[in-house]
């Protein structure tokens, strides 16, 4: 957007000119959901909920705006992920804070939110569940599903203090704090000491899961991704797995009987996975899960 651009070429850069305009750009530069990043990024410069953009569509931006999103967008298309620059992404149809030291949530992993609510509200007793979830991030999963389940409580752990610190940020902002232990630690290790071991309802986990072999290849990991998300949270070891098999082997001994085993991992792995969960002694009934676009990302099993 040049000097002429922001102030007389078509008229006064209305908020309805502005997203077709950033829209644009992010779709030229293959941004994932260009319409929805534009949202994000111009209610943050605004100041507004996403919904006061159509509401007042022919709002006119002051030059001090346009310069500030000039700068955003050019950062955007430059790699730095939108949610980063705004502290915001949306999942599960709720904003949540987010920035370099979690995560962004994807909409893939809605998946084991949508798995978990339908299995509760159709299996007595589970409502009132207790669930541990594993590799905590932002505490996105966590969240959304005490959002949803009023009588739950979950044990959410995350070998990184500093994701922890933002997971807490999110249950407190969207009120669920009081239901939810935020326990640091390695994988299982804090839920095997945990006086709720041996009978969960759910053990979930969206754990890193990238093989190495997909890490520099840029039609499977992003720039923006590979560069600006935290590693830890993201590679799996060779095959992607080093994080998944030990969730699978330690999942029967703390899960109670009918419990549920809810993992997300890399469509190229998820047949390898689902294999690993049928294999294992005290769990049964394994199978994958598409996510939105049709992808197989979740693998479900029951304890026997």
């Amino acid at each position: 957007m040049s000097t002429s651009e922001r102030t007389t070429k078509g008229g006064a850069w209305t908020s309805k000119r502005l997203l077709a305009w950033i829209a644009e750009r992010f779709k030229h530069s293959d941004l994932e959901s260009p319409r929805l990043l534009a949202e994000l990024l111009l209610a943050h410069v605004l100041g507004c909920e996403r919904m006061r953009l159509y509401m007042e569509a022919d709002r006119p931006a002051t030059p001090i705006e346009l310069d500030m999103l000039r700068s955003l967008v050019q950062r955007a298309l430059d790699g730095e992920p939108v949610q980063y620059l705004t502290g915001e992404a949306w999942f599960f149809s709720q904003p949540f804070h987010v920035d370099k030291r979690v995560l962004i949530p994807r909409p893939s992993t809605e998946t084991i939110v949508e798995h978990v609510l339908q299995h509760a509200r159709a299996e007595p007793g589970f409502e009132a569940a207790t669930l541990a979830d594993v590799c905590t991030g932002s505490g996105c999963i966590a969240v959304s599903i005490l959002r949803q389940l009023r009588d739950a409580r979950v044990i959410a752990t995350d070998l990184s203090t500093d994701a922890l610190d933002v997971a807490r940020l999110n249950a407190e902002r969207h009120d669920v704090l009081d239901r939810l232990d935020l326990v640091p630690g390695n994988l299982l290790e804090p839920i095997r000491e945990h006086p709720a071991a041996g009978s969960l309802h759910y053990l979930v986990s969206n754990p890193p899961y990238i093989p190495d072999s997909e890490w520099q290849d840029p039609k499977l990991v992003q720039a923006s991704v590979r560069d600006h998300e935290p590693t830890i949270a993201l590679r799996g070891g060779s095959d992607g797995l080093d994080c998944i098999r030990p969730l699978i082997e330690g999942a029967p001994g703390l899960l109670r009987a009918g419990g549920i085993l809810a993992i997300e991992t890399a469509a190229a792995t998820g047949e390898m996975v689902r294999e690993l969960a049928a294999e294992q002694p005290g769990l049964e009934e394994a199978r994958l899960l598409e996510d939105f676009e049709g992808f197989p990302r979740v693998v479900i099993a029951r304890r026997a």
